[in-house]
């Protein structure tokens, strides 16, 4: 238990980093038009959910159309 506690301090703020920028590729996602997203909506919005942190990068990086 105490290793836990050890890396408590080191895996939280991970943990929220990824959690806020998961929500913030859902957010930029549903405020797209379909037309500005490469691909369907759905699958970018499967990635950002299960990928994890690369799964949102992934979206800002090659998902959206500028």
């Amino acid at each position: 238990m105490s290793d836990v506690q050890s890396m408590l301090p080191v895996i939280a703020p991970i943990l929220v980093i990824q959690l806020i920028l998961v929500i913030v590729a859902l957010v930029d996602l549903v405020r797209r038009e379909p037309d500005q997203v490469r691909g369907p909506k759905w699958v970018w919005a499967l990635v950002c959910i299960f990928g994890s942190l690369v799964g949102s990068i992934v979206y800002f990086v090659v998902g959206r159309k500028n």
